[in-house]
C-alpha cells in the first residue's frame, strides 16, 4: 500500500488549475504500527515513526514530504501576489552593497562587503596606512580598489549550490595563510580548507567532518580544530593538524567522554595561549597551552557540577566569568568576575572582583589596557558598564554606557585590538536599525561608525514600549512592542507575538527589516520575554526549564491575555511565532490554548519532545538532559510526556498554522514537524489550513544566502496577514 491515500501525481495534477475555493484535501500519511519504549518500562504508540530516515533518501517518506510541499503550493496559490509584494518591500529595503564597520588586527583592516545582485558576501582586507581612521576606512572597503585582497568569495564558493555556508575563518599569525570551515549542505558537518593569501591557490588537504571552530598556533603552520561524532554530530576531538602532512596523520590532543558537554577552541585576549572549552547546560572547564609552544593542554580548574566558567587572559593574570559560590558556598546564579595568577590550576586560587549581585547578570566581559568592559542585564535590559583600573583591583561602579530608549539591545562589538583607547558597542531596538558606535573612554566622546541602512524607512514613524504583563503565579513578564505611530489601543488590531524561552537564550529587542512590512499593515509586534530565557537573570532561565518547563508556555498565554485585555490587540486577531525550541513552545500552546490564536507560524518546531530525548544517537539528546531532563527517569518522562506537543495532540479545533522544516536539519531533525503534521491531521476537526513546508535543500537555519531566507518568510507572512484578516496593500 502507498503511504499516501491521495498520490503526488495526482496532487500536483489537481493544483496546476485550482482555485482557492477548490483545494483538494491534504495529504493522509498511512498509520504504520510501531512503539517507542522507555527504559523503566512505559510505552507508547507513535504511527509515524516510519517518516524518520536517517539518510534523506527513504522513496516513501520523500513522497510524504513533496506532496505536502504540493500541497502548500496549492493553499498558498492566491497569495502569490501578496508573496511577491511582501519580498520586493523587504529586499528594497536592504542596500545591496553593504559593507561592515572594519576592524584593525595585526597591521591589516578586516571587514566583509556585499555587492549589488549577490546573495553571499566577500571577506576581504586592506594593508594598514598610516593614520588610517575607521570612518575613512569603512568608506573604503565598500569602494573596493586594487588594494584590497580578498580572502573568500562566496559568491563563487556557493556557484552551482542549493546550500552553502562559510563558518569561522582564520588567519595565521603571520598574515599569510588562511584556515576556512565550509558546510554544503545546512546540516553544519563542515571541511576545513587552506588558502596561500599571496598566491590565492588551495592547499591539497581537507579536513572533513568538523565543526566550524579553528585556531592556529603561533608556528604558522599548526592548525587545531574540533572533529565531530559523524552520528550524533557531538563535538568529541581536538586534533592537531600540520600543514602540508596527511590529515589521517592528525594527532588527538584531546578527547571528550563525557556526551553531555559540548567543546570549542579559542585564543585568549593576549594571544599567549590556545584554550579548549568544554561546556554542558550545569557545568564547564578549559584547559590550555601556550601558542607559541603548544604542547599539554592544562586545566584551568577541573568541572564540577553546578559551576560554569570561562576565562581569558591579559596582562599577567586571569579574569574568569563565573557562577561559583564563594569561600563560603554562598552561590552566585548570577555570576561574577574573579581573577587568577597565570599558573592557577584549581578554584581555590580565585580571588572574586566584581562580585555578584541578584539584580544584575553578568554575560560577559572585554579586557583592554587600563578598563574593562562588562556586559551585563538588569531589569530585562542590556548594559555596559565600564570599570577603570586593572582587573583585580577594587570594585566600584563604575560607568554605564547610555540609552535612549526604553526598549533596546546593546552588547560588545568587535573590539579587536587591547591597548585601544575606543570601546565599540552596538545598540539596536525594535525602531532603530542596528548601530556601531565607539565611545572613547579617555576623552568621553561618542561616534557613530554605522547604522544599518534601511531604505525608506524613517524610524520617526513606529513607537517601542515596554510593558509588564502579570503571568497566572503573579509574575511579572516583560514585553517589548513596536507599532506605527498613530496606532490606536482600542482592541482591533492585528497582533504578531513572538517568544523562544529555552536554553538561557535571551530574546531582546533588535530591529528587523522584515516585521516593518506587517507593522506599515497596521499590526503590532510583540516580542515576550518569557521564563526560560535569561533576560531577567539566571534564576528567570531556571524557572522554565526541567520540571518548571510549563512556566514557558503558560507565561506565553499569560502574556497574550494581558495585552489582549489592555487594548493591543483583538481577541481573534493574534498570531504566535516561534522556531526551534520556540517551535516546542509554538505546539504547546496550540494544545494549551487553540482558542487564544487565530494562526501558529513555526519553523525548525522541537515538538516530539520525549521520543528524541529517549534517542541519544540523535545530535544533542545527550547534551540536553540538564535543558529537558532525562526521560530514562521516570519523573522527567512522565512531565515531559505531559506537555510534548506531538503526545499531547488530541480533538479539538486547532488554529491555522504554517509549519516549516529544513529536511538537512541537523539540530530539530525533519521528521519532528513531519510526524506532528501527519498527527494533527488526524485529530484537527477545526476548519483552518494547516500548511507544512519541508526545504529539501536547507538544514537548521533556512536556505543560505541572504535573500533567499526572505522568498520564504515572505511565503509564511502572506499566510500570516491573510488568516488575520490585515489589508494586503501597506500604507
Amino acid at each position: 500500500m502507498h503511504p499516501l491515500k491521495l498520490t503526488l501525481a495526482t496532487l500536483l495534477l489537481m493544483t496546476s488549475h485550482l482555485h482557492a475555493a477548490e483545494l483538494p484535501p491534504p495529504p493522509d500519511a498511512e498509520k504504520k504500527p510501531h512503539t517507542v519504549k522507555a527504559p523503566h518500562g512505559a510505552e507508547r504508540s507513535d504511527e509515524y515513526y516510519w517518516l524518520r530516515d536517517d539518510k534523506r533518501q527513504a522513496k516513501d517518506v520523500i513522497a510524504y514530504l513533496e506532496a505536502e510541499n504540493a500541497y502548500a503550493d496549492a493553499v498558498l496559490a492566491p497569495l502569490k501576489p501578496l508573496q511577491d509584494a511582501l519580498y520586493e518591500e523587504i529586499v528594497g529595503r536592504i542596500k545591496q552593497d553593504d559593507g561592515s564597520v572594519p576592524y584593525r588586527e595585526r597591521g591589516w583592516w578586516y571587514y566583509t562587503r556585499y555587492e549589488t545582485g549577490q546573495d553571499y558576501p566577500i571577506h576581504a582586507r586592506r594593508k594598514d596606512v598610516a593614520g588610517a581612521t575607521t570612518p575613512s576606512m569603512l568608506e573604503a572597503s565598500q569602494a573596493p580598489d586594487a588594494d584590497e585582497q580578498v580572502l573568500l568569495d562566496v559568491n563563487a564558493l556557493a556557484k552551482g549550490k542549493d546550500y552553502y555556508n562559510i563558518g569561522d575563518w582564520e588567519v595565521s599569525q603571520d598574515n599569510r595563510l588562511l584556515a576556512y570551515a565550509e558546510d554544503s549542505n545546512g546540516r553544519r558537518q563542515y571541511t576545513i580548507r587552506f588558502k596561500d593569501l599571496g598566491s590565492g591557490e588551495l592547499y591539497p588537504e581537507q579536513i572533513p567532518g568538523v565543526s566550524a571552530n579553528l585556531v592556529w598556533a603561533d608556528d604558522n603552520k599548526t592548525l587545531f580544530y574540533v572533529e565531530n561524532d559523524p552520528e550524533t554530530l557531538l563535538t568529541v576531538r581536538v586534533k592537531k593538524h600540520v600543514l602540508g602532512t596527511p590529515v589521517s596523520e592528525d594527532v588527538v590532543v584531546y578527547e571528550e567522554e563525557d556526551d553531555s558537554f559540548y567543546m570549542g577552541i579559542g585564543r585568549t585576549r593576549d594571544d599567549r595561549f590556545i584554550c579548549i572549552g568544554v561546556q554542558s547546560t550545569v557545568s564547564s572547564e578549559t584547559r590550555c597551552t601556550p601558542a607559541a609552544d603548544p604542547g599539554a593542554f592544562t586545566v584551568l580548574a577541573p568541572r564540577e557540577r553546578d559551576v560554569e566558567y570561562d576565562a581569558d587572559h591579559y596582562d599577567g593574570r586571569w579574569v574568569i566569568h563565573t557562577n561559583a559560590p564563594d569561600e563560603k558556598g554562598v552561590p552566585s546564579p548570577n555570576f561574577k568576575l574573579v581573577t587568577a595568577p597565570t599558573g592557577a590550576s584549581s578554584r581555590k586560587q580565585w580571588r572574586d572582583w566584581v562580585a555578584h549581585r541578584d539584580d544584575v547578570f553578568i554575560e560577559g566581559f572585554e579586557l583592554f589596557d587600563g578598563f574593562t568592559a562588562v556586559a551585563e542585564r538588569s531589569n530585562a535590559l542590556e548594559r555596559i558598564r565600564v570599570l577603570r583600573g586593572d582587573p583585580g583591583a577594587a570594585d566600584d561602579d563604575g560607568e554605564y554606557v547610555e540609552a535612549d530608549e526604553p526598549a533596546y539591545s546593546m552588547g560588545l562589538s568587535v573590539n579587536s585590538e587591547p591597548d585601544a583607547e575606543w570601546l565599540r558597542y552596538s545598540y539596536t531596538s525594535l525602531t532603530t536599525p542596528a548601530t556601531t558606535y565607539e565611545l572613547n573612554l579617555r576623552t568621553g566622546e561618542r561616534r557613530q561608525l554605522k547604522q544599518q541602512p534601511v531604505l525608506g524607512y524613517e524610524p520617526s514613524k513606529y513607537v517601542t514600549e515596554r510593558v509588564w504583563a502579570t503571568a497566572r503565579d503573579g509574575t511579572k513578564i516583560p514585553v517589548s512592542l513596536v507599532y506605527r505611530k498613530g496606532f490606536k489601543r482600542n482592541g482591533e488590531a492585528a497582533m504578531l507575538q513572538y517568544a523562544y524561552g529555552s536554553y538561557g537564550a535571551s530574546m531582546d529587542p533588535n530591529f528587523s527589516v522584515t516585521t516593518v512590512s506587517l507593522l506599515d499593515r497596521g499590526m503590532v509586534y510583540a516580542l515576550a520575554h518569557i521564563r526560560g530565557g535569561q533576560e531577567m537573570g539566571r534564576k528567570w532561565y531556571d524557572a522554565g526549564k526541567l520540571l518548571a518547563k510549563k512556566n514557558t508556555f503558560t507565561d506565553f498565554v499569560d502574556v497574550t491575555d494581558d495585552l489582549v485585555a489592555r487594548g493591543y490587540a483583538a481577541k481573534d486577531r493574534v498570531a504566535a511565532y516561534g522556531g526551534s525550541a520556540g517551535g516546542l513552545l509554538m505546539g504547546a500552546i496550540a494544545n494549551m490554548a487553540p482558542d487564544k490564536y487565530r494562526v501558529i507560524l513555526t519553523q525548525v518546531p522541537f515538538v516530539d519532545v520525549v521520543t528524541t530525548m529517549l534517542d541519544p544517537s540523535i545530535p544533542l539528546t545527550t547534551n540536553e538532559y540538564d535543558e529537558w531532563g532525562n526521560p530514562e527517569q521516570a519523573e522527567f518522562y512522565d512531565y515531559m510526556l505531559s506537555y510534548s506537543p506531538y503526545d499531547n495532540l488530541r480533538r479539538q479545533d486547532y488554529p491555522a498554522m504554517f509549519v516549516g522544516t529544513g529536511l538537512w536539519d541537523s539540530q530539530v531533525q525533519y521528521w519532528e514537524p513531519a510526524k506532528y503534521v501527519a498527527r494533527l491531521r488526524d485529530v484537527d476537526t477545526g476548519t483552518q489550513p494547516v500548511v507544512f513546508r519541508t526545504n529539501m535543500d536547507a538544514g537548521h537555519g533556512g536556505k543560505s544566502g541572504r535573500f533567499r531566507k526572505y522568498r520564504e518568510l515572505s511565503e509564511m507572512y502572506a499566510f500570516l496577514i491573510d488568516q488575520l484578516g490585515v489589508d494586503h496593500a501597506a500604507r
